[in-house]
């Protein structure tokens, strides 16, 4: 039986604003309702396959337990990474815990941000490369390019093994564009997706040859693994001294048993806001407005409004994407220098570069409406049945109004519950704690005031997510 891998561990800096370090591209619904984690999990639908494994961030744990529940999907193992190591790791630590299960597991590595259009057409791709990949063969998808593109790294395909079955030559980097012509032109190159299916046990054999010192760090790592609520913690200080590298340098373009599985499913790795525009419907002007957007005397633009109204008039190619606390501008050209502002936003020390006004927490949300000296303004939303920590603030008193649904409050000795339109005062220096106890969202709006804000200023007592701090 298969088991999908779903590798969660990129922050998608070429799509900011939308997409930051905290928050970023495949929690998003970027390219219809689900988000792309969901889409990617969703797709394994398609074939007999075991609950899917994610590995993820340790930073965004709360984010993937909460994007399996909302579709009905349970992970038989969510690994943290301690820190980010790329994928020829990633994929080490989650084959070491599938063999465990079953010796002969076959992984079905799939990265959590990626669109394909024809689900179908990548079922039968899976199915084509199942019995390379039981007779031992690592393999890739190669995607059918439709352009000469630039932004992709290539595949050149080696003797047919069967129809539309390869074995591997070489990868190679992103070429310029004369050079990605000639490889679309003679037929023999495809884009390298990054999908894998492979024997779990092969891909560790092939580690063992090729990367020893990897195996050998993501193994012990593993056998300190500790459990904690639904995640798998390797443990981090053996994972931080393990080599970085992706599953393509490392094992990939050495291996001898590298195969090719042509894919034509109308794939993206929506890696930047041009990519996104070439997916998505567009009006009879080649325009794609999302949101609350007025377009005037426009052509071939993105134009995306999360929060108010964006108007555009008399433009061209262009990128226009406004968030709450952040508006990109570019020709739609350019789009892949996004990263640069991002780069220089850290330069800056300035929060925009990794964090949005909304924040996700295990248990629910928050986003600051107001922020200005000695008082904020937030909007919170509590998920059923979830509950914040019991908590004390050493500068700041709140007041709390629900606007739906039934609170829980403790406030020191006392537990009383709000209904709508009613609200409380939790003073300075006093433990409390927030809880939904209902069957519906709570949403409350929480105004802070005192002489210090920040989110540092929380000491806390118990917590349901083992939170300290």
């Amino acid at each position: 039986m298969i088991t999908p891998v779903v590798l969660s561990g990129g922050v998608g800096s070429r799509l900011w604003p939308v997409s930051r370090e905290a928050h970023p591209k495949q929690f998003l619904p970027l390219a219809g309702e689900l988000s792309m984690i969901q889409e990617t999990l969703q797709r394994t639908g398609g074939f007999q396959a075991s609950d899917p494994m994610v590995v993820c961030n340790e930073e965004h744990r709360f984010m993937v337990a909460e994007q399996l529940r909302q579709v009905g999907l349970h992970a038989s193992s969510l690994i943290l990474e301690p820190v980010g190591r790329n994928t020829a790791p990633a994929v080490a630590l989650a084959a070491i815990s599938a063999v465990a299960i079953d010796p002969e597991a076959i992984l079905l590595v799939l990265p959590a941000d990626h669109l394909i259009k024809n689900i179908d057409a990548f079922v039968e791709a899976v199915g084509r490369a199942l019995p390379l990949a039981q007779e031992g063969r690592l393999t890739t998808f190669g995607v059918v390019p439709t352009a000469p593109e630039t932004g992709y790294g290539y595949i050149k395909c080696g003797a047919s093994l069967a129809e539309g079955l390869y074995d591997l030559e070489r990868f190679v980097e992103k070429p310029d564009e004369p050079t990605a012509q000639a490889y679309l032109d003679s037929g023999d190159y495809l884009w390298n997706s990054g999908m894998f299916l492979l024997r779990a046990q092969t891909y560790l054999d092939e580690l063992r040859s090729l990367a020893p010192d990897m195996l050998d760090c993501c193994i012990a790592a593993m056998d300190g693994a500790v459990n904690d609520l639904d995640f798998l913690r390797p443990d981090a200080q053996i994972f931080a001294g393990c080599p970085s590298d992706s599953i393509d340098y490392a094992v990939m373009e050495k291996t001898d048993k590298g195969a090719v599985v042509s894919l034509d499913c109308g794939w993206s790795d929506v890696g930047a806001w041009s990519a996104l525009w070439e997916v998505s419907d567009q009006d009879a002007e080649q325009n794609v407005a999302k949101g609350d957007v007025i377009l005037d005397n426009c052509r071939g633009s993105y134009i995306r409004s999360d929060h108010r109204l964006v108007a555009v008039t008399g433009v061209a190619n262009l990128v226009v994407v406004e968030t709450a606390d952040a508006v990109l501008v570019a020709d739609r050209d350019k789009v892949q220098d996004v990263k640069r502002i991002v780069n220089a936003l850290k330069d800056q020390g300035r929060s925009e570069a990794s964090v949005h006004r909304r924040a996700y927490r295990p248990w629910g949300w928050a986003e600051t409406l107001v922020s200005a000296e000695r008082f904020a303004v937030t909007r919170i939303i509590v998920n059923p049945g979830q509950s914040l920590s019991l908590q004390m603030h050493h500068h700041r008193a709140e007041h709390w109004v629900v606007v739906k649904g039934t609170a829980e409050v403790t406030c020191d000795d006392k537990v009383f519950m709000l209904a709508e339109d009613e609200s409380t005062y939790i003073p300075l220096g006093h433990k409390h704690r927030l809880a939904n106890p209902g069957q519906i969202p709570l949403e409350l709006i929480e105004v802070r005031s005192g002489s210090y804000l920040d989110e540092n200023d929380i000491v806390r007592f118990e917590d349901i997510y083992g939170r300290s701090g």
